[in-house]
């Protein structure tokens, strides 16, 4: 435990799996803190998808529960597939329009969110139990 990355394997994964619930999580909250559901909804209706507001709240209310999943560790793989439709669909129908990168080089682009699919398929993985998981000897 004295080389990088100083923790052992299964407190990263834990850190990565409670990190990802935290960034789904901030989403819903400041979606609906922010009072901007039906913003979005108008967005999803005019993107092509019908009950927009509706559309909205199910993701709204998708990302919460499944955010606290993550969080308890409970039904990890499960709460990870609506969490994984939601960001592809985000990659769809919004960020690959803004190209790759957010930041530096651009605006709105889809890298958060392809790491936020990688992200999920980590610690959709790693729902395992500890004895199918390989773990290398000695760090």
């Amino acid at each position: 435990m004295t080389r990088y990355p100083f923790i052992p394997l299964p407190l990263a994964v834990m850190i990565a799996r409670i990190m990802t619930a935290v960034f789904f999580l901030a989403y819903a909250v400041v979606r609906i803190a922010n009072g901007t559901i039906p913003r979005f909804g108008t967005f999803v209706e005019a993107a092509g998808f019908p009950y927009g507001i509706q559309l909205v709240w199910l993701i709204t209310l998708s990302e919460l529960v499944c955010g606290a999943l993550l969080i308890l560790g409970l039904y990890v793989c499960w709460a990870t597939i609506p969490l994984f439709v939601i960001a592809g669909m985000g990659i769809v129908i919004i960020h690959r329009h803004a190209g790759r990168f957010v930041g530096e080089h651009g605006t709105g682009g889809s890298e958060y969110r392809v790491a936020l699919l990688v992200l999920l398929l980590v610690v959709a993985a790693s729902d395992r139990p500890p004895s199918v998981i390989p773990v290398r000897n000695g760090g």
